[in-house]
């Protein structure tokens, strides 16, 4: 679970692969940084207050490798999220880890439903998804893609 203490490793996590993400994911943009320490608290009271639970893939020296996220949006349904470092892309800690925060959620949290949306031109993240039982269900909102057009994904647990 993401700790206050994890702030400094996060802030760094973001500013190191801010130019990899806005290549694959969605640039944060400078107002992000600005107003980091506001929007790290905010992510802590919402997870205090249950509306999602934060994750970070955390080295053994306290670098971050990546983060997850889980929002949640309804009784047993959560949107997930993730960033993995430039650095531990392509070496499988994104499949390892969504699979492990799945079955973390589903016990911790009773999450039954799993949403997400990725770009269209991310390949590397809809494999992450697929590979976790995901399955294309239509068209993300380029809303959820801050502007990029993408696949919206959902998973099932019985």
């Amino acid at each position: 679970m993401l700790r206050a203490d994890h702030a400094p490793a996060v802030l760094s996590f973001e500013l190191a692969n801010q130019a990899y993400f806005a290549r694959w994911i969605t640039d944060r943009g400078e107002e992000f940084f600005t107003h980091f320490d506001e929007r790290f608290a905010a992510l802590l009271a919402d997870q205090r207050a249950g509306a999602g639970a934060y994750h970070v893939l955390a080295g053994d020296d306290g670098s971050i490798a990546g983060r997850f996220n889980l929002i949640f949006l309804a009784e047993g349904v959560a949107e997930l999220g993730y960033r993995v470092a430039e650095a531990s892309a392509g070496r499988g800690v994104a499949t390892r880890a969504v699979r492990e925060l799945c079955e973390l959620a589903a016990q911790r949290y009773g999450v039954r439903r799993f949403v997400a949306a990725t770009s269209t031109q991310n390949v590397a993240s809809q494999k992450v998804l697929t590979s976790n039982a995901f399955h294309h269900v239509g068209p993300a909102d380029p809303a959820d893609l801050r502007g990029k057009p993408g696949y919206r994904y959902e998973r099932m647990l019985s």
